[in-house]
Order: C-alpha cells, then sequence, then structure tokens
C-alpha cells in the first residue's frame, strides 16, 4: 500500500518521473503544466521545499513500495485556518482507491498537525474522478468558478478541531 510522505529533497527525481510519465493522461483532466515546468524541474522543485519551510504550503506525495511516486495531495496558501487542496494520482493507480485514501489521510493532517479548521478544493465540471474524491472525502459543493477556461465547481470541507 502507498504511503503519504512530506515533500522533501530526495524525491526530485521519482517526482520529475511521475510527471513526465503521466504528462498526457493529466492533461486530458485538468490543465497541462507546459514544458517550461519540466524544462526547469529542479529550481521549481527547490522553490517548493523553500515555500514549505515558511509553513504556508505542505506538499505531500505518495509512494509505492518500489520508491516510485503514484500520487501527490497539495495544501496551498494555508491562511486563517484554511487551506487550498490540489491532488493527482498517475494514470496506473487510479481507480484504486489511492486518491480516496491520501485525501482522507491529509484532511486529517490538516486538522491535527497543520492546525487548519477548514479545506477548500476545485475541479473541473469533466473531471468526475476528482468531484467524487471529494464528495467521498466530506467535501460539498458550494460554488462555481473557472480554471484555466474551463467551466468548474468549488468545493468546501470544515475539519474537526485537533
Amino acid at each position: 500500500m502507498p504511503r503519504l510522505e512530506p515533500l522533501h529533497a530526495g524525491h526530485a527525481d521519482a517526482l520529475l518521473a511521475f510527471e513526465r510519465d503521466n504528462r498526457a493522461y493529466f492533461a486530458a483532466h485538468v490543465p497541462d503544466r507546459g514544458d517550461d515546468y519540466f524544462t526547469h524541474f529542479a529550481a521549481r522543485h527547490a522553490a517548493l521545499l523553500a515555500e514549505q519551510a515558511t509553513g504556508a504550503c505542505r506538499f505531500h506525495v505518495l509512494v509505492d513500495d518500489a520508491g516510485a511516486i503514484v500520487g501527490r495531495v497539495n495544501l496551498v496558501d494555508l491562511v486563517d485556518g484554511a487551506a487550498e487542496l490540489g491532488f493527482r494520482i498517475a494514470e496506473k493507480a487510479a481507480g484504486q482507491g489511492l486518491a480516496t485514501a491520501a485525501v482522507q489521510q491529509v484532511c486529517t493532517l490538516a486538522a491535527t498537525a497543520y492546525g487548519l479548521n477548514t479545506l477548500h478544493a476545485a475541479a473541473t465540471v469533466a473531471n468526475t474522478g476528482s468531484r467524487t474524491v471529494l464528495v467521498r472525502n466530506g467535501f460539498t459543493e458550494t460554488g462555481t468558478t473557472v480554471l484555466d477556461g474551463h467551466p468548474a465547481l468549488r468545493f468546501t470541507r470544515p475539519l474537526a478541531p485537533a
């Protein structure tokens, strides 16, 4: 069973492989990161770690027994007890309940370790899988938005106090 780990410098190679291997799959569901993301990956990874060190974000990876990254679950913009949740699961790991379990773990961490009381998320209307994961984890639809030109839904989940 894959384990959730806080992102660290040692994840760089596996994370780049995860993003490259799943680029086309992700682009079918969410906006593509663009070539620049891959060209400057090392600098981007270092910037994420620096941002995480400030406490403004909490980045996590889902790592399988072989050390390969099969998912990401991130909390960004931690402000006033709230954060924005984002997640993605590798194509080979999709449909196995990993996203639901990883998001649940991060919700628990958000309340107990990070002191958050609310999580927000968004998913495009076409991304049924992500919307299902959110609903299964107690998120409720709160409105509409647009993500990179695509109609999307906003979700919120209150967290139980630690």
